[in-house]
């Protein structure tokens, strides 16, 4: 045991950076209360540990006598004499009374506070060399695969961990494989101790990658606005620079797609959109949806939720596999996005111009020139063209309508809802 004991402190010194002094100290405290229940009535119960052996000793405080009467509290004057030649009756001598198993005892409580005193400086070490990275990206070797699937991750002085939700489900770890991922947190565990959880499915990881791999996004010419991501999936984002001299887009990309391309090969081959920021949200759905032209836009008054019309051809890929373009789409937005084809557009439409033309409302045969909201431009080309009245625009075909310039679809739904507001007023 003191061998051993010896060899511990050494290596909490030197490996740890924890001074042997503070460990004896600590577990001479726990020893001081079992060697007291160990030792009864007996006198300054304390427990001695040395430094450089690792011995340790009970020692209590004992009166010489000329004859004893309480050996737990006297010692006679000859026994005395064999410790300090020089001692007197009544003086008070300390005595080692070790008990005969406080070896066994002394053991166990000996590795009860190293095991705390490791556990405490793992997690100064942890919190000194980790919590001010937070946010960073940091690499490490896979260690070995806990329960849950947890990976973890060897990190050189610490292991650090990552839960299944913080890696995308696409991806798959070995012992020994490298995997780079952002410093997510430092947190306290419930044995005393601190661990660093580390993530590859945020979006900062995503952020983090392209600081590291854009110069112009490290220099602050570009900035990343917001990133939504579907991790192992899809990433969409936007990215803005107030150099009208630098194409974002065009810096986050790199010469040839090589930038992008090393970021979708970390993300094991996830997708990434990147699109230009616009103040305007028409606009910049526009740029999120690329090539993908919207036909007809409409938003709500409080802006949660979005509609969009788009040629029934790119149906499909406006929605994306599962919903999922949609979904990032509507979160890149902050809304509720909504998406149909426009044929169906157009017929529902149809429909509705139907049904309120054959309404016998005399509102309907009013001039076309008193409709209210409308370009007077639009108005022009409408009656140049015949439609005159409410009714005859109602009566109208969508190819009609469509045929003549400056009437798109979204004009089309804006006449349909002016003339719904007219007879409804």
């Amino acid at each position: 045991m003191n061998k051993d004991l010896i060899a511990i402190f050494e290596y909490l010194e030197r490996e740890r950076g924890i001074n042997r002094d503070i460990v004896i100290a600590a577990i001479k405290e726990s020893l001081d209360a079992a060697a007291k229940k160990s030792v009864v009535d007996a006198q300054n119960v304390r427990v001695e540990i040395s430094s450089k052996t690792g011995i340790m000793e009970v020692f209590c405080d004992k009166t010489c006598v000329e004859k004893v009467k309480r050996p737990i509290r006297e010692i006679s004057l000859k026994e005395a004499r064999t410790l300090n030649p020089d001692v007197q009756i009544g003086d008070v001598l300390s005595v080692a009374v070790t008990p005969r198993d406080f070896g066994r005892i002394a053991a166990q409580k000996a590795r009860q506070i190293i095991s705390q005193k490791l556990r405490g400086a793992e997690r100064d070490v942890i919190y000194e060399e980790y919590r001010h990275r937070i946010g960073e990206l940091i690499s490490g070797t896979v260690k070995r695969i806990g329960r849950g699937n947890t990976l973890i991750v060897d990190l050189g002085k610490v292991e650090g961990i990552i839960p299944p939700r913080n890696f995308p489900i696409t991806e798959k770890y070995h012992i020994g494989d490298k995997v780079v991922a952002l410093l997510a947190e430092v947190r306290d565990t419930d044995m005393g101790g601190a661990e660093v959880v580390l993530s590859r499915s945020s979006p900062d990881f995503v952020r983090q990658l392209f600081l590291q791999e854009v110069p112009e996004i490290s220099d602050g010419i570009v900035a990343i606005e917001k990133i939504v991501r579907e991790p192992g999936y899809r990433t969409k984002i936007i990215v803005r620079t107030a150099d009208l001299k630098v194409d974002p887009v065009g810096a986050c990309i790199g010469m040839r797609g090589i930038r992008v391309k090393n970021i979708c090969r970390e993300l094991g081959g996830e997708k990434i959109d990147i699109v230009p920021y616009s103040v305007d949200r028409m606009d910049l759905l526009s740029n999120a949806m690329s090539p993908i032209e919207i036909r007809y836009f409409r938003e709500s008054e409080d802006g949660g939720n979005i509609f969009i019309v788009v040629d029934d051809d790119n149906f499909a890929a406006a929605i994306g596999k599962r919903g999922l373009n949609v979904r990032l789409m509507g979160q890149l937005l902050g809304a509720e996005l909504a998406v149909q084809k426009l044929g169906d557009f157009q017929r529902i439409q149809a429909l509705e111009r139907a049904n309120l033309a054959a309404s016998e409302d005399p509102r309907l045969d009013a001039a076309l020139s008193t409709l209210e909201g409308v370009s007077s431009l639009v108005i022009d080309q409408l009656i140049s063209e015949g439609f005159d009245t409410w009714r005859k625009v109602l009566a109208a075909t969508s190819e009609q309508l469509s045929a003549i310039p400056g009437v798109s679809a979204e004009m089309a739904e804006k006449l349909l809802e002016q003339i719904r507001k007219g007879i409804s007023s």
